[in-house]
């Protein structure tokens, strides 16, 4: 187990070396995501300030930021090679480091239902802080090994979905990555089996909860909490509250 965690952090720490200074962003490394969105290319000056354009010369879509500030799912078509996932929930693995920024983000979890989803509006779990070793780029992996499904979602073996991952970086901007999936009986033999080599937490990478409370607010003269406990709870309270908005 130790080896194969060192050679993937390894095999990561390479692909990042090769990639420089290029804008690489989030990869979901289980069930697997739709392609490499890791492009990046033109500049703001040529999008007029936008996040895609269309350059009519090149006869390309131009991404000065990265595909992967693009909603739903970082610039990326709906994949006709979909992953089978287990229709009661299952793993999610992510590398959350191939950003500068990264020391600490907030991920969300989504779904979206059918073959190409309208929207991805169903919340599979809560929004969850990480943190990082470090704000440069950085290898590792972070494994959620039974992600459910809403409660009130009622799926069947054939039914199509996209699960989409959300990193909000300590600067706000949001990445997107998605994975399209068929739902599958969970003895399908088609469904990529959990393992200690695809599903692990590295030891640099930790989590923290998000919360909302009134008590600040209403009690906060009363109470009178040292200064630097309601500065440490502002980005929570305020993170929850983006959450709310997405």
């Amino acid at each position: 187990m130790i080896m194969s965690q060192s050679i993937s952090r390894w095999a990561t720490l390479v692909v990042l070396l090769c990639l420089g200074f290029t804008h690489a962003h989030t990869v979901i490394t289980y069930p697997g995501y739709r392609g490499n969105n890791l492009h990046t290319n033109g500049t703001v000056q040529d999008t007029n300030g936008l996040g895609v354009a269309y350059d009519a010369q090149n006869k390309s879509l131009v991404y000065p930021y990265g595909m992967e500030w693009i909603y739903p799912c970082g610039g990326m078509p709906t994949s006709t090679n979909r992953t089978k996932w287990p229709v009661k929930g299952g793993a999610i693995a992510i590398q959350p480091g191939w950003f500068p920024g990264h020391e600490t983000a907030l991920i969300y979890i989504n779904i979206g239902l059918g073959e190409v989803p309208e929207n991805m509006s169903h919340n599979v779990v809560q929004p969850f802080q990480i943190s990082g070793p470090s704000n440069e780029p950085y290898p590792g992996t972070f494994c959620l090994p039974q992600v459910p499904l809403p409660a009130n979602l009622s799926v069947s073996p054939g039914d199509f979905a996209t699960i989409q991952v959300v990193e909000a970086a300590q600067h706000g901007a949001a990445l997107f990555n998605c994975v399209d999936i068929e739902f599958a009986d969970v003895h399908d033999p088609n469904i990529t089996k959990i393992t200690e080599d695809n599903c692990f937490n590295s030891s640099d990478i930790s989590f923290q909860y998000m919360f909302t409370t009134s008590s600040i607010g209403s009690g906060a003269a009363m109470l009178q909490p040292p200064r630097h406990s309601i500065l440490a709870l502002i980005p929570l309270v305020l993170a929850a509250g983006f959450g709310a908005l997405m």
